[in-house]
């Protein structure tokens, strides 16, 4: 193949790759001089039509873009010589290795030169899909990259090449749609031939992790059909969390575009004022009753009773005389006027029952009653129990609507009558419209470094930062 003349003009330097039915080839013009790629698509006897569809999009495609990270679409033509029959594109050559080539060779990547390729890509999809309509690249993988050579602190230039799956808006709604991709850089949408621009975000957030970790995606593990790369790699906590961000198989939870991604990426960059750093060495406070159960599918708190204390004296005497009164009361009322005078009267009772009925239980459950938070892969709840009696206050919520994880330290505030009030410490977790809160004084949570410690916890367990 080497030296042949394709199309009267272009002469084969070398063969660049080869698959079923395709080649690469790097060539010269004859005319220009320069040196080109042609891609050629043969008629073999693993042709389908389809194959000729996405050769047809790819050429298509490459006519309308101009940007200087995409090659320049050239010329397409048909070849029909005794050795070859089938199609020719030919687009620009750019003089760089892929980032496939050079993991091979043994380069590592620190976690600046991966946020430098994220950004360059991230502009790139910007173009791709904010042009009408939208062009979706659909096999955004490490071979498909190119990187030109460092210069000083630049990773070097970035490009994206190979449109040979790429998808637009309209081609989909024609109904031409083909499962096009690699296993590992693949999002669960693209398996069912829906392809979105957030689809290829999380191609680009799985090239990321190959590049920080060296492994292929798809042989690291995986957990929900989520990468479990965290613990194979140096990356900071921001960075790691927005590469979750990337690859977060549901995808109402991915960012919906490249700029969103890109805005993402910066933010997570920064230490905001409301952040709370995490610390390593946050540990259980000496006395603490609580006890936590954690593994990699639950987390569990459970706060026992605080026990006695010598103010729920009061309380309890309080307590009694209390429901005494409404006893009195409830038996006055219907013992007095003849039924059914006497049952409004009765009635009336009721609200002051609840009260009573209240302090009871909140006695009891300082004595006796146990408080779980627990949460696992499908929901959160927050548990009471008394003996053999349960209940949840709020109701259980699903695990994946968790938004926010929220710490307010004790501070004050004004009341009505602009006197200042002490509000206790509290640590809230945010689940759609519920609000999970645990709090000083809630059950057996007696100190603000107790409910610290619970707060890292759950975001180490949640990956979620803690915001105030």
């Amino acid at each position: 193949m080497v030296s042949e003349i394709l199309d009267h003009r272009y002469e084969v330097q070398q063969v660049l790759g080869k698959k079923s039915g395709r080649r690469s080839l790097l060539a010269r013009d004859k005319v220009t001089g320069e040196l080109v790629v042609v891609k050629l698509l043969t008629f073999n006897s693993d042709f389908e039509w389809d194959d000729l569809k996405l050769f047809e999009r790819e050429a298509e495609t490459l006519k309308s873009l101009s940007h200087a990270a995409i090659p320049r679409y050239l010329d397409y033509f048909e070849v029909n010589s005794p050795n070859i029959k089938g199609f020719a594109l030919v687009q620009s050559y750019i003089p760089a290795q892929t980032l496939e080539q050079y993991l091979q060779t043994g380069r590592t990547f620190t976690e600046a030169d991966i946020k430098q390729v994220a950004i360059a890509v991230l502009e790139i999809l910007t173009y791709l899909h904010g042009l009408h309509p939208p062009v979706i690249h659909r096999d955004l993988k490490p071979s498909n990259i190119l990187l030109g050579e460092r210069s000083g602190n630049s990773v070097g230039q970035v490009y994206l090449v190979d449109f040979g799956s790429v998808q637009t808006v309209l081609a989909a709604e024609g109904g031409t749609r083909t499962v096009v991709g690699t296993y590992g850089y693949m999002p669960p949408e693209q398996f069912g031939a829906r392809t979105v621009p957030a689809s290829d975000l999380y191609s680009l957030g799985a090239t990321l992790i190959y590049l920080s970790t060296g492994t292929h995606p798809a042989d690291l593990p995986q957990k929900d059909f989520r990468i479990q790369f965290e613990q194979v790699t140096n990356l900071s906590r921001h960075f790691q969390k927005w590469l979750q961000l990337m690859t977060e198989p549901n995808l109402e939870r991915r960012p919906s575009s490249a700029i969103a991604a890109l805005q993402a990426l910066n933010e997570s960059q920064l230490n905001s004022p409301l952040a709370i750093p995490l610390a390593i060495n946050v540990v259980q406070p000496v006395g603490s009753k609580l006890q936590l159960t954690k593994n990699s599918d639950y987390l569990e708190i459970l706060i026992p009773p605080v026990g006695f204390k010598l103010e729920m004296l009061f309380t309890g005497f309080f307590t009694v005389f209390w429901n005494a009164f409404v006893l009195f009361w409830t038996v006055g009322a219907l013992s007095g006027p003849p039924f059914p005078l006497n049952l409004p009267f009765a009635l009336f009772s009721l609200p002051f029952w609840g009260v009573g009925w209240f302090m009871i239980g909140s006695l009891l459950m300082g004595l006796f009653g146990n408080i779980r938070l627990g949460l696992d892969n499908e929901e959160i709840a927050l548990q009471y129990q008394l003996w053999i009696f349960k209940s949840y206050r709020p109701q259980p919520s699903p695990r994946n609507s968790i938004t926010k994880l929220m710490y307010i330290p004790k501070h004050m505030t004004l009341d009505s009558d602009g006197d200042k009030t002490t509000v206790a410490a509290q640590l809230e977790i945010w689940a759609g419209v519920r609000k999970y809160r645990l709090n000083v004084n809630f059950g057996s949570i007696q100190s603000e470094a107790e409910l610290e410690w619970l707060a890292h916890e759950l975001s180490d367990w949640l990956g979620m930062e803690i915001t105030q």
